[in-house]
């Protein structure tokens, strides 16, 4: 009977879907009948076991199963989910607005200014003075000064008359490095990149000193100095050009191509300054180009008599390398763009005059002061990194700054730096902020400012003497204080960029948010410089200006501010330093929550909860009154931090409208808190730097030898490694707060099964977070070890697939994928290998690299390397002898302790090594061992069990058990093919070789891993070991043979081999009886074989065997036999049978010569359509058929078709014919009362003989033949004198006599048979009374002769005397 899985219920409407039950499921098929007796099909559950529904943390180790068709609940590890979170997290930090979609057409006024100055963007860092040494030369000057910054290397420099000054303005004590190698005033200077290749490397910069008569090329060296500064070096490289007529104001250099441009006040005209290494035909080392006035009229001069105009002239160049641009800005605020061309050409292309601005921003707002009375006082490049559509941003003297594209003929000019703009329109105009003023001394919030309306008329920037725009969108606007502009007020805004990040509604389109600041310098700026790198947190658009996404992997952006009085550094205020500093101060009136409130009001409770846990963890940071950048760590600050991120985490979320379509399990309907957002931000914030970082980088030099180094700054990765220390501290100390990690307590607060969902979904997605930090941190300090060994060496012992992997493992890989944890670990093994090779402790060594790393070498790491290690010293001091046979076994006994975690090639590596020194036995034990480990819940036995079928995972996991018992078959042959040695010793001791192989196959015959079993029967098999197979004493193989026999007829035959030499004969010969019936491809002798020698074996008494059992099993086969036989009988008749076409005789003894049929198919389709009748009563006989008239019958049939068919062939005589035929029927028949009907034949062959063979043959051959087949003589004589006195046709009347003779011959045997001492004659008195009679009525009615009728006289004397 075969079970069938039960139709799945559908849910009920309005049940949980995941409430706890049990699982029913059967297997889906069972296994054909195979030669298992009194065995039933059991039926394998594979569902879970009904869970309490208090049951709320669930240990990430259990699966659950889908029950009802619905999907599993989401079994990834927390590793892969956490890693999973990391990248999302990180692909959603991508997406951060690019400018263009903030900045777009139209006009704003957005401005946060507060008099707190913890809101504010920047903070002052310090002042340094401007050096007396600087002053004194100063004081000498002549002609003219000016000043400038060079601060991305911390340098300042003054050019007082014809001599150049640099110092480091952050020395206290600093030296100065003097340019005075030329008599003329200096009248520009500027600092860029030089070309490629044209000066020796240590060149980074070319200072571009410009005079009144030349232009000289001086090389510059900036190198990192020991105490954190920079050291400059001058380098004269003999480069200059004259100029003289042009008075030299403007300068600007390309950093990617290295070309230079400058112009001078007396004309709009753009020069370069072309520079080479060597001097060319027609071509000087050093020269200049005119791009703008072309042929003779360059040369053409003024009317000194005409009227007297003021010529335009450039105040302002700019250059975008990314898309190849050169911006001009004129006196009279004309704006020029040029392509630079890749073959050294410059193509002017945009020229926008002033009143074009004009005329542009005239379409976007009403009439204003601001926009009328402008001059554009400074313009600034937006890279194509920053924005795909803006360019360029222009200042106004009245403080608006106007944000302009470029688009060329096709349309915008986004990534394409070859295709030249045509033309240039205003996109935007950010007017001013509003007057300092007491209303604006608190700051504002987000609904506040989008309520607002445009501020067009401010004058709070009015006049603004200059502007310098830095990416983001750091804004430094210098507006003159006084008349004479001998004081500047210093206007600073920033994005405030969590709240450009986060609109307010999520429909609208993000506002250009910022911060704003008022700065008062006391003096006049002369230069402003970026002191840090320059800002980009993306290399595209998308994502480009998230500075929040940096906060925590680059340094804050710095700026320097040079003026007559000293430099002052600012820094950006990131959003953590805000909100420590705002807790610090207490955060304003408003409670002690108001920071708090703040940040989830503005920028979303995920971004305050990473903020907060920033703070938490030491992030914040200020500048204390001495000017040190330093951490927040105030324990109120921190204490602060920590409740903001318990209590304002917010809770998790349960999608109800994901309930009804059943697609997803319940705890992947909810979204985790914000709390788990903020730590997932964090998380990844920190560690954005190295997730796709490669973690070595390999280069080979030109004489071919291998270096390897770090792809990421290890001082970089303790950094990181630390903030994520401080993580998993601040989590594991808190656990308690949080309810997700608290444990049972937390299951006071549920008061619903959706609840219950909830904080598990919540408890899983920290949990995976921890995990996952605890994993990063010990993986960093993996890749620490890892440098601080000789990584070279272990890259080149490494093996060519595991040093290919390694080329290209990441952070990622290593942190959350199991391939990079291999990787890893052969490392591990690498570094332990070669410091044993230089002779240090294993010991020493793995536990050093644990207590580092324990992941990557855990406390199973150690014990493999001591047990190698043992392995090691084994073969040292010998395997034969017994110290080194006491360290084969003390590895075997470590190896055993972590048989679950060893790894393939280190089983495989120990077998080898156990099977060099021939400890065989442990070896094979090993072996199993590890089998057992990998497959604790024995999977493989019940794939095996349930018939191995396909599709089906555990499949895997036998495969995986099947590679450690091929080691073992390795072995077993290693094993065989040893010479086996015997000692010449009198007593006849085996050898070592002999009983370390006999501790061998013990170790294999007493196993009790089934599958180790079925897989070794396997082998043995396929190896042609069927001897050995069966002189295995072992359940096991029983229970093999019997699994296979269903399927494999050779197995079959083993398992019946081997209960014959067993003496289990009543199970030999029931495995004979399965096959006789199977339906293997079996020739019909076989099956009769196979019968014949089952009932030989059930005719065996073996002890133990049930006699009625063995009585049950011999009838079945015995009757079957007969069928068999019944069915050979038609097969050789039908190879006779001439009435058969030889194509038609080859296909019915084809279907005949196979398995048994039943008894009714033989009939109905052979025996009675041929008319084999004989065959028929041998049916009759088998199936117990006892119906007279058939029987008779068939008889009948039988004789006449005897008679016919010998009639035809003419011989030989019919009667004898019909002899043979009783002759083999009756003991077939067994004399059957039923199917040989004595009382019905014998008339019915005396009819035949009388009237066919009158005369022919001996009058008395039927009573002889009968005779012959042992028909008795009693059932005879009963059966003619019934004939006599019935007087049945033909015998009556005179024809009596034919009967008389019979009857009188059969008394004659009868009484020769029983007479003188062999019996009771005829049977006894009685019967011997009754044929007395019958005797003297022979004597009286019938005619008998003479001879005959004195043969019955002496009969009655002979009877009358024994009857006295």
């Amino acid at each position: 009977m075969a079970f069938t899985a039960q139709t799945p219920q559908r849910p009920l409407p309005g049940a949980y879907i995941q409430t706890p039950a049990v699982n029913r499921f059967q297997s889906g098929q069972v296994p054909q009948p195979n030669f298992l007796p009194n065995s039933s099909p059991s039926i394998q559950q594979h569902g879970a076991q009904a869970q309490a529904q208090t049951q709320v943390l669930v240990p990430e180790t259990q699966q659950v199963t889908g029950v009802g068709g619905i999907p599993p609940v989401d079994r990834s590890k927390p590793i892969d989910r956490a890693a999973k979170t990391i990248n999302e997290t990180l692909a959603q930090e991508t997406k951060y607005p690019e400018l263009d979609s903030y900045i777009g057409q139209g006009i704003s006024s957005d401005y946060d200014i507060s008099n707190q100055s913890l809101w504010a963007p920047f903070q002052k860092i310090k002042v340094y003075d401007i050096p007396d040494k600087i002053f004194e030369q100063y004081n000498r000057a002549q002609v003219s000064t000016m000043m400038g910054l060079f601060a991305d290397f911390n340098h300042a420099w003054v050019s007082i008359d014809n001599a150049l000054y640099l110092w480091d303005y952050m020395h206290p004590i600093p030296d100065l490095i003097g340019f005075e190698e030329q008599p003329y005033t200096i009248t520009a200077v500027r600092l860029v990149v030089p070309r490629a290749g044209v000066f020796i490397p240590q060149i980074s910069r070319l200072l571009v000193v410009a005079t009144k008569a030349e232009i000289h090329l001086v090389g510059l060296s900036a190198q990192l100095a020991p105490n954190g500064g920079h050291s400059v070096s001058l380098y004269s490289t003999r480069l200059s050009i004259s100029i003289k007529g042009i008075d030299v104001n403007v300068i600007e250099g390309s950093s990617t191509s290295g070309r230079v441009f400058f112009s001078g006040r007396g004309s709009d005209d753009v020069y370069e300054v072309t520079y080479q290494q060597e001097e060319r035909w027609f071509q000087n080392k050093c020269a200049k180009i005119n791009h703008t006035s072309k042929g003779i009229s360059a040369f053409k001069p003024s009317n000194p008599f005409g009227p007297r105009k003021e010529a335009e002239y450039l105040v302002q160049m700019a250059v975008d390398d990314t898309r190849n641009l050169v911006y001009t800005l004129s006196s009279r605020s004309t704006i020029r763009t040029f392509h630079m061309k890749a073959n050294g050409g410059l193509d002017l292309v945009i020229t926008k005059p002033l009143d074009q601005t004009l005329n542009n921003i005239g379409h976007m707002t009403s009439q204003s002061d601001l926009i009328s009375t402008m001059t554009i006082v400074s313009i600034n490049p937006i890279s194509s990194q920053e924005a795909s559509k803006l360019h360029l941003m222009a200042t106004t003297s009245t403080g608006c700054r106007v944000f302009m594209s470029a688009t060329a003929s096709h349309g915008w000019s986004i990534t394409d730096s070859s295709n030249a703009p045509s033309s240039m329109q205003v996109q935007h105009v950010k007017f001013p902020p509003a007057e300092p003023g007491p209303l604006h001394g608190s700051p504002r919030t987000e609904n506040q400012l989008s309520n607002q309306s445009v501020q067009t008329s401010s004058t709070a920037l009015r006049p603004t003497r200059t502007a310098v725009r830095y990416p983001p969108g750091y804004f430094f606007c210098f507006v003159s204080s006084d008349l004479q502009g001998g004081n500047d007020s210093l206007f600073i805004s920033g994005p405030d960029s969590a709240r450009i990040a986060r609109p307010q509604e999520s429909s609208l389109q993000s506002k250009y948010a910022e911060l704003g600041l008022w700065l008062n310098l006391g003096s006049r700026a002369e230069d402003i410089g970026l002191a840090s790198a320059p800002f980009f947190a993306a290399p595209s658009p998308t994502g480009f200006g998230n500075e929040l996404a940096v906060q925590y992997d680059k340094g804050a952006s710095e700026v320097a501010i040079l003026t007559n009085t000293g430099v002052h550094t600012l820094r950006r205020r990131r959003l953590v330093d805000m909100f420590a500093a705002a807790v610090r101060l207490d955060g304003g009136d408003d409670g002690p929550d108001w920071v708090a409130k703040r940040f989830v009001r503005l920028y979303g409770r995920g971004e305050t909860a990473s903020t907060a846990l920033a703070v938490a963890c030491g992030q914040g940071l200020d500048v204390t009154s001495d000017s040190r950048i330093t951490r927040i760590t105030d324990p109120e600050v921190l204490e602060y931090a920590r409740n903001a991120f318990v209590q304002f985490g917010g809770k998790p979320q349960f999608n109800e409208n994901s309930v009804i379509d059943n697609s997803l399990p319940e705890i992947d309907l909810v979204r985790p808190s914000p709390r788990h957002e903020g730590l997932a931000l964090y998380v990844s914030r920190l560690v954005r730097s190295i997730w796709k970082a490669l973690i070595a980088r390999e280069t080979v030099s030109a004489t071919g030898v291998l270096a390897v180094s770090s792809a990421v700054s290890l001082v970089k990765l303790r950094e990181i490694q630390q903030d994520l220390s401080r993580v998993k501290e601040f989590l594991d100390t808190n656990r308690t707060f949080i309810d997700a990690l608290a444990g049972p307590q937390a299951l006071e607060s549920i008061k619903s099964k959706q609840d219950e969902v909830m904080l598990q979904a919540e408890h899983r997605a920290l949990h995976s977070m921890h995990v996952l930090i605890n994993d990063m941190i010990e993986g960093i300090a993996f890749v620490l070890v890892l440098f601080d060994e000789r990584i070279e060496e272990l890259i080149v012992s490494l093996a060519a697939d595991t040093r290919t992997g390694l080329r290209g493992l990441t952070y990622e890989g290593l942190f959350s994928t199991a391939n990079g944890k291999d990787l890893a670990k052969e490392l591990v093994k690498a570094i332990v290998n070669r410091n044993i090779a230089n002779g240090s402790n294993v010991e020493t060594v793995a536990e050093a690299l644990r207590r580092r790393c324990g992941s990557f070498c855990s406390a199973d790491d150690v014990i493999i390397f001591k047990a190698q290690e043992q392995v090691k010293k084994a073969a040292e001091a010998g395997s034969h002898t017994e110290f080194g046979r006491n360290l084969l076994n003390e590895s075997l006994r470590l190896f055993k302790q972590v048989a679950s975690n060893l790894s393939m090639e280190q089983l495989q590596w120990a077998v080898q090594k156990f099977q060099l020194m021939q400890f065989f036995a442990g070896a094979i034990q090993l072996a199993l061992d590890v089998a057992q480990e990998s497959d604790r819940e024995n999977r493989a036995l019940s794939w095996i069990q349930d018939g191995r079928p396909e599709p089906d995972p555990r499949t895997a996991i036998f495969q995986s058990r099947k590679r450690c018992y091929d080691l073992i078959h390795q072995v077993i042959s290693s094993l065989d093919e040893a010479p086996n040695q015997v000692l010449d010793l009198a007593d006849a001791q085996r050898s070592l070789l002999a009983r370390r192989k006999t501790e061998a196959y013990n170790v294999v015959d007493t196993s009790m891993d089934e599958v180790f079993q079925t897989d070794l029967y396997d082998w043995y098999l396929a190896q042609g070991l069927t001897e050995r197979l069966l002189g295995i004493q072992s359940p096991y193989l029983v229970t093999y043979l019997r699994r296979k026999a269903s399927d494999d007829i050779g197995s079959a035959n083993l398992l019946w081999r081997y209960f014959s030499q067993a003496e289990q004969n009543k199970d030999a010969a029931e495995v004979q009886l399965a096959l006789a019936k199977s339906e293997f491809v079996l020739t019909l002798d076989r099956r009769i074989e196979y019968l014949s020698l089952a009932k030989a074996n059930a005719n065996t008494y073996a002890p133990g065997s049930a006699r009625p059992a063995r009585q049950v099993l011999l009838r079945e086969i015995s009757d079957l036999l007969d069928v068999a036989n019944i069915q050979d009988d038609i097969i050789q008749r039908l190879k006779k049978d001439d009435r058969l076409t030889p194509e038609r005789q080859v296909d019915v003894v084809s279907e005949l010569n196979g398995p048994i049929q039943s008894l009714s198919h033989l009939f109905n389709f052979y025996a009675e359509g041929a008319s084999y009748f004989d065959i028929c009563l041998l049916i009759y006989q088998a199936a117990d058929h006892r119906n007279p008239t058939d029987i008779r019958a068939t008889w009948q049939n039988l004789f006449e078709r005897v008679h016919e068919s010998v009639c035809a062939r003419g011989e030989p005589l019919p009667y004898e014919a019909i002899i043979e035929c009783l002759r083999s029927l009756g003991p077939r028949l067994n004399l059957s009362e039923a199917i040989f009907p004595v009382n019905d034949l014998v008339p019915m062959l005396k009819r035949y003989a009388f009237e066919y063979q009158h005369g022919v043959g001996p009058e008395t051959w039927v009573i002889d033949v009968m005779l012959e087949i042992n028909v008795p003589f009693e059932t005879l004589y009963t059966v003619l004198e019934s004939m006599l006195y019935g007087e049945e046709a033909p015998f009556h009347g005179a024809r009596r006599c034919f009967v008389a003779n019979d009857l009188l011959h059969l008394i004659r045997l009868w009484y020769r048979a029983t007479g003188r001492g062999k019996g009771t004659e005829l049977g006894g008195r009685e019967s011997a009374a009754a044929v007395e009679v019958t005797l003297g009525y022979l004597a009286g009615h019938c005619a008998i002769s003479p001879d005959r009728m004195e043969e019955l006289q002496a009969l009655l004397r002979k009877i009358h005397g024994f009857l006295g």
